[in-house]
């Protein structure tokens, strides 16, 4: 035989090794992340609910609305009241999201804090709980780090990380199959393990696009890639209002300002930025002088300059605090990101240290502000179905996967059983580099990458124990 007529079998072999290469690395990186996944998918679905049926903090409460508000300095003091102490003091505001619907007021007293809801018609108090106490609250810190602190924050991270390199080898996967177009269009609807591989790759190249963008602006909020890398290079450049960045600065970060426990409050792009301070020369003509710097005062100067419906106002925190005036979409404030805004008055003279716009943001910062917008489906309702459908998706898939092994085990066998491995194919860059790439992208990925690969070709072969788990 030539070595022409060698040369179709040894192209067929070599695809065959790196199809089950691929397949190998597939099945490493789902065993990994599906229990994460169907875990993240499960309270976002969870946050979403609770969000648009009875807000984060029971701000979707309705009341009958009439022709007047009572005063906000009334309201406010109902609320202070509802605490029963002298010492508690308001220190945020949340406007009406609509005419029908109740103010929200945080009252502070001592180290605790109560979201006291508030009829803006009447000033009668409707409900107070204790903040970031609530269900939504709840399902948001298993979602940030399932509770375990860092390592649990270090943990997702890896799990969205590999998610990534498992998205990359489905799609690979998927466009190996003979009429995969079919496949995408027509899943098959039959029994047994084909129906259930076709389902499963026609759910996961539909939502791999969307699952892609979700991992990414996850990640960013981590305490490795989003922390220490890109959040810090893309912080909103405090010395637009003359305050250096940090370490330097000795203002306070909007982070550590205006968060309160994990729940993620300020924009991406400022949570890492020094704050404007009180006290200074800067800024431009905002509220008159002649006027007392009241939340009645603020309240009617945000409306002057355009806030409408649901936005908050942050009171100052010490002598050089400044008002806050705030909204946007990932506050669940509205329904864009397009229209996010945040102003700083000066406490003492009332002028305008900042007013930050989606148009300011940087261009990793506009990302964040629209993929956020994606992933908590705060665009309307629209984006609610179409997240309520991704993650039953996402648990769908991952519930696939498993009866898809499941069904591919043989009959009796003990342990994974991973697809079989044949001799290994040479280096084949057009896998090597997105390899490498998601590795040098995502550090905590790189760990469990070469965990993978050196347990896989060094470590199974010389444990017979593992070796039965893992053959």
């Amino acid at each position: 035989m030539t070595d022409t007529q060698k040369t179709p079998e040894t192209h067929t072999n070599q695809a065959s090794r790196r199809y089950l290469a691929v397949w190998r690395w597939h099945f490493y990186a789902g065993l990994f992340v599906a229990p994460f996944l169907m875990l993240l998918a499960a309270t976002g679905l969870a946050m979403l609910l609770f969000a648009n049926i009875t807000g984060k903090e029971g701000e979707r409460m309705t009341v009958a609305p009439q022709a007047v508000a009572k005063p906000l300095s009334v309201q406010a003091e109902a609320a202070r009241g509802a605490l029963k102490s002298e010492t508690a003091s308001v220190s945020q505001y949340f406007a009406p999201r609509a005419e029908n619907m109740v103010a929200v007021f945080r009252v502070d007293d001592g180290g605790a804090s109560k979201m006291v809801a508030v009829n803006p018609y009447t000033a009668e108090v409707k409900n107070v709980s204790t903040r970031n106490k609530s269900p939504y609250h709840l399902m948001d810190e298993i979602h940030s780090d399932m509770l375990l602190g860092t390592a649990g924050d270090y943990i997702l991270e890896t799990a969205a990380s590999l998610t990534i390199l498992m998205i990359i080898t489905g799609l690979y996967l998927w466009w190996q199959k003979q009429g995969r177009l079919k496949t995408l269009l027509l899943p098959a609807v039959g029994k047994g393990r084909a129906a259930w591989r076709d389902l499963h790759a026609a759910a996961g190249t539909w939502i791999s696009l969307i699952l892609l963008t979700f991992c990414l602006s996850g990640i960013a909020w981590a305490g490795i890639w989003g922390g220490k890398a890109v959040q810090a290079w893309s912080r909103f450049p405090a010395g637009k209002w003359g305050v250096a960045p940090n370490p330097e600065s000795d203002a306070e970060t909007y982070g550590k300002l205006l968060n309160d426990g994990k729940t993620k409050e300020v924009p991406w792009v400022l949570e890492l930025t020094s704050m404007p301070q009180s006290g200074t020369t800067r800024g431009k003509h905002g509220i008159s002088p002649s006027e007392p710097m009241t939340l009645e005062t603020v309240d009617r100067y945000a409306r002057e300059i355009g806030f409408e419906g649901r936005y908050q106002v942050n009171f100052p925190k010490g002598e050089k605090g400044v008002w806050t005036l705030s909204q946007d979409s990932m506050s669940y404030d509205a329904d864009s990101p397009f229209i996010d805004r945040t102003v700083h008055l000066d406490q003492y003279s009332g002028r305008q240290l900042a007013d930050i716009r989606y148009d300011d943001y940087n261009w990793f910062g506009k990302f964040m502000a629209v993929s956020i917008a994606l992933h908590m489906g705060t665009l309307g309702w629209w984006s609610v179905a179409a997240n309520v459908l991704f993650c039953l998706s996402v648990i769908f898939i991952c519930i696939s996967g498993f009866v898809m092994w499941w069904k591919r085990r043989p009959t009796g066998a003990v342990g994974l059983n991973p697809p079989a491995q044949k001799a290994k194919p040479p280096v084949w860059w057009g896998m090597a580099v997105p390899l490498l790439i998601v590795a040098v992208i995502f550090p905590t990925a790189v760990i469990a990458i070469l965990a993978v690969w050196i347990l896989d070709t060094f470590v199974l072969s010389r444990i017979p124990a593992l070796a039965r788990w893992f053959k």
